[in-house]
């Protein structure tokens, strides 16, 4: 079963939840299967997982930025026992420790010029993620292919999504899947 079915379900979009209190809206919404937790702290995780998991969905939980868990081994294994699908990082050594835990992993590459693309898509090729994701979404369509023919795994694009035109101008360009904390694009 590849990432695409086993932690997107299929979905094109996602939920990007920042704050808890938008949480319980993307746990109910129909069209929302996946949520992607970018914040809040290990003391809230496990009722966290446990809601979501609860109602058939997956939780990737953005390691880098929640609060009180080691960035290492240890808290990818945490995560895992927790009931996370996988982990979001930009840290290319917590890559390796989600595939020895057996988790997906989407490694975040920051896009702002030629040189970051180079780098992203070099690092991405040592270590191997399940899928990576290009911050912000809105790149030029060559960008979405270099990535795409240099490393054959889905790219998922966040940030700086704001329409429905945004969302569908950036499944042409080739991007497979979209996380956004707008919640009038859950429904696309």
């Amino acid at each position: 079963m590849g990432f695409q079915e086993k932690v997107l379900f299929y979905n094109r979009i996602g939920a990007a939840i920042r704050r808890l209190e938008d949480l319980e809206e993307a746990i109910k919404h129909p069209k929302v299967k996946t949520i992607f937790l970018l914040g809040g702290d290990i003391n809230v995780l496990p009722a966290v997982s446990n809601k979501i998991n609860k109602e058939g969905k997956n939780l990737l939980v953005h390691i880098d930025l929640i609060e009180g868990i080691g960035k290492d081994w240890a808290g990818v294994r945490l995560l895992k026992r927790m009931g996370a699908a996988g982990i979001v990082t930009t840290k290319s050594n917590l890559v390796k420790s989600a595939h020895e835990e057996g988790i997906s992993v989407i490694q975040r590459i920051f896009l702002v010029d030629s040189t970051s693309l180079k780098t992203g898509i070099r690092i991405a090729k040592n270590v191997q993620p399940s899928a990576v994701e290009i911050l912000p979404a809105t790149v030029p369509a060559y960008v979405v292919n270099e990535i795409k023919q240099a490393l054959g795994i889905p790219i998922l694009g966040g940030g700086l999504l704001k329409t429905a035109e945004d969302v569908k101008e950036a499944f042409a360009m080739g991007i497979d899947f979209i996380s956004t904390s707008r919640r009038a694009l859950w429904n696309l």
